[in-house]
């Protein structure tokens, strides 16, 4: 078998089925997730251990390959020719090697294509602060920042530094200067690419996720000297998101991060997305922003009282999640069973949406 031909038409598969990804596992056929669904490919032979580890081989360069085998594991960008981009994880289970790819689109599209609130359009006109994409991994975090990014681009003079591994969606330049670095390939770690981004003459800074402690200083420092910051957390709410960046400090530093986050923070998109009852899938969201309210209770602690300002702050923009999720059920773009899945109360959407 021409492993290289294989693996080229397996990604050109999902590239046309429209999938979000392919996952390669010995003892399976090769699967898709076609909207949130896992679907094997039933006519590709189930992989066995050699035909997995060719394909995994053929997506490896020779460093990717030395990396692997002596880490167990990677993480990479692959572009096919010019049809398909994807971001990969290479890793080991059972003693198998195995592939997680995710297809990411050629084109970004804009905020309104994406069916997110208008009021995200805001986060793109700020001149400086720390904004926050957060939610469970394969839920529109990267394509969400993708779109802000590029809305900046069309319409700004700034530039823009990324840090990110691997790099997802590449943008053309327009009106901004855009700066993509991958951590292996322009960086030989994430920590030296943060501690030099500052000398770099950012306006505008983002960063593809927050590991630990060290990126979320940076970030916070980038914010409090007048930049203008992005970044992602798999946390599942603007509450949590807080405890989670202060908590990632010694006890004795969080007083400080606590003061610095409540000065910095101007907002907090945390995003689900949500099987259509029609086909394909929507974002349902929680937005925060960060009002004298909020400020107070980060500085104070009390991150658990977010979530009753979200819900009395309405008017400024902000959205509950689970409002989000009555509206979409309301105009019946998703069913109620998929609302309560991903709801985190479930009795309170049931009551919102007896009275609405």
């Amino acid at each position: 078998m021409d492993y290289n031909q294989k693996l080229k038409d397996l990604l050109l598969t999902t590239a046309r089925q429209n999938a979000s990804d392919l996952h390669l596992a010995v003892g399976r056929h090769p699967t898709l997730r076609i909207d949130g669904v896992l679907i094997p490919l039933q006519k590709e032979p189930i992989l066995t251990p050699e035909m997995a580890e060719n394909l995994v081989f053929a997506l490896l360069t020779p460093e990717q390959k030395e990396v692997f085998i002596k880490e167990k594991e990677i993480d990479f960008a692959y572009a096919l020719e010019d049809k398909a981009r994807f971001r990969i994880n290479v890793f080991h289970q059972r003693g198998f090697m195995a592939a997680a790819l995710r297809l990411i689109p050629a084109k970004i599209k804009t905020i309104d294509e994406l069916h997110l609130p208008p009021i995200i359009h805001d986060f793109t006109r700020l001149s400086q602060g720390f904004v926050l994409l957060v939610g469970p991994a394969g839920h529109g975090k990267s394509t969400t920042l993708a779109a802000i990014l590029d809305e900046i681009n069309h319409r700004r003079t700034d530039h823009i530094i990324t840090v990110e591994d691997p790099i997802e969606y590449v943008f053309g330049q327009d009106k901004s200067t855009i700066s993509q670095r991958e951590v292996g390939i322009d960086s030989p770690s994430f920590h030296k690419a943060l501690r030099s981004i500052l000398r770099q003459d950012p306006d505008i800074i983002m960063i593809g996720e927050m590991r630990d402690k060290e990126s979320i200083a940076t970030a916070l420092t980038a914010a409090e000297t007048g930049h203008l910051v992005f970044s992602t957390l798999h946390t599942n709410s603007a509450a949590q998101t807080v405890d989670r960046i202060i908590d990632s400090f010694p006890a004795e530093q969080q007083g400080q991060v606590a003061s610095q986050l409540a000065a910095t923070l101007v907002g907090v998109v945390s995003e689900r997305l949500i099987s259509r009852i029609d086909g394909g899938r929507l974002p349902a969201c929680e937005i925060m922003i960060t009002n004298s309210a909020v400020r107070n209770l980060i500085r104070e602690r009390k991150a658990y009282q977010i979530d009753l300002v979200i819900e009395t702050s309405m008017q400024e923009g902000m959205i509950t999640l689970n409002h989000s999720l009555m509206e979409l059920v309301k105009r019946k773009e998703i069913s109620l069973e998929n609302a309560e899945l991903y709801s985190l109360n479930p009795s309170e959407l049931r009551i919102l949406l007896e009275r609405n």
